[in-house]
């Protein structure tokens, strides 16, 4: 799927919009790992107010950035033809949710393996039919191809309230008070069948984590069993160790500053380009990046070894996950300097006194802990002369 497509069916997430007849779930404790309670609720019978929010929790599964927080899950031939969690999942699908056993059974797998530590969780089960607008050439509606018939699922901590003290005005006084129990933005979700080339692809799923460092691959096993991908901050790690493991000493500060930067262009290319698409990195990009700072031809060489043990032969990673495109930190035992990467080419080293440093230029105003920073009377002698 694509950002464009993503795009598409998060619009429809609006009372007046969808297709969504009835919402199901249940709240589970995490500890004991057993329901508390189940939900079946009818939409058009909800207050708005509460329709809005069920909704709005599930649309926030198909939110953040493409290869980071959503992700590509592919079935495999065989798992499609005799899979259980495929055909599980197609069960799902197919009754429209209304297959109470097959409900109950995808609730039992979830909270067999999902670990949410000691919180309590609610997992929300929604179905949508999206009868698919045909657009022609000029990109205007005229008709439709299909109903695209798909599932929305998302898993969310509910956190208890804090004691505050509250307003009673039948006592005309403030008393201590607490507001409950309070479902927290989802962690986890997913969208099946795919939507891909705005028709069902029933091979892929398109799966949600919050944050992308922490993927619940128990999860992931459990519901689809299919090869958990490398979460973001898994392929940032990797990415760094190919790069150190085939340049060795070689991997400088100006090697670094050339890869991030290179990165970094492609990252900002992509977004002026508006394309729907994630951005996307090879191995030989990289490679180029390493030859135009100088790397020989047996260490850009190496790094497509470690590339491919590490990734895949061919493997096509999106950039966002192997920087900080916000940041260009430099760490020691000491000391940590952040840069705005536009501005990391100022930084270098220097052999002073017989000490290997990191010179930064003072091209403006200086602070330290919010105080302007002086120059000092000999700094300002020598700007002086």
């Amino acid at each position: 799927m694509n950002q464009k497509e993503i795009s598409e069916l998060r619009r429809r997430f609006r009372p007046e919009k969808c297709a969504v007849s009835r919402i199901y779930g249940c709240y589970v404790n995490g500890s004991s790992r057993e329901v508390i309670s189940y939900l079946d609720e009818s939409l058009g019978l909800l207050p708005q107010e509460e329709a809005e929010k069920y909704l709005g929790l599930l649309k926030k599964s198909l939110s953040g950035r493409l290869g980071r927080n959503l992700i590509d899950v592919v079935f495999s031939t065989k798992q499609v033809a005799e899979g259980d969690e495929h055909r599980l999942l197609m069960d799902l699908r197919d009754s429209e949710l209304k297959n109470a056993e097959a409900r109950d059974l995808f609730y039992q797998k979830v909270m067999d393996s999902l670990d949410m530590g000691d919180s309590n969780y609610i997992i929300l089960l929604a179905h949508d039919a999206y009868d698919v607008p045909h657009r022609n050439k000029n990109d205007e509606v005229d008709g439709s191809d299909e109903v695209f018939s798909y599932i929305l699922c998302c898993v969310c901590p509910v956190k208890g309230c804090k004691m505050e003290l509250g307003y009673f005005p039948g006592e005309n006084e403030f008393h201590s008070c607490a507001a409950g129990q309070i479902v927290s933005a989802p962690d986890l979700g997913f969208l099946f069948p795919a939507f891909d080339q705005r028709s069902a692809n029933i091979y892929n799923a398109l799966y949600y984590a919050r944050k992308p460092e922490d993927l619940h691959q128990e999860f992931i096993d459990a519901v689809f069993r299919t090869e958990p991908p490398m979460s973001a901050a898994e392929q940032k790690e990797s990415f760094q160790s190919a790069l150190t493991g085939a340049l060795g000493d070689a991997c400088g500060l100006e090697v670094v500053q050339a890869v991030h930067g290179g990165l970094l262009s492609k990252i900002e290319a992509h977004k002026e380009s508006r394309d729907p698409e994630a951005p996307a990195v090879t191995a030989g990009d990289v490679e180029d990046i390493l030859a135009d700072c100088g790397a020989a031809p047996e260490q850009t060489a190496a790094f497509l070894e470690q590339w491919n043990d590490r990734f895949g032969e061919g493997a096509v990673l999106n950039p966002e996950n192997l920087i900080d495109s916000k940041r260009f930190d430099i760490k020691s035992d000491l000391v940590t300097i952040s840069i705005d990467p536009e501005h990391s080419a100022m930084v270098e080293t220097r052999m002073i006194d017989g000490r290997r440093c990191l010179l930064i230029p003072i091209e403006s105003d200086v602070e330290i802990n919010g105080i302007p920073m002086g120059l000092g009377t000999e700094a300002a002698e020598q700007e002086a002369t």
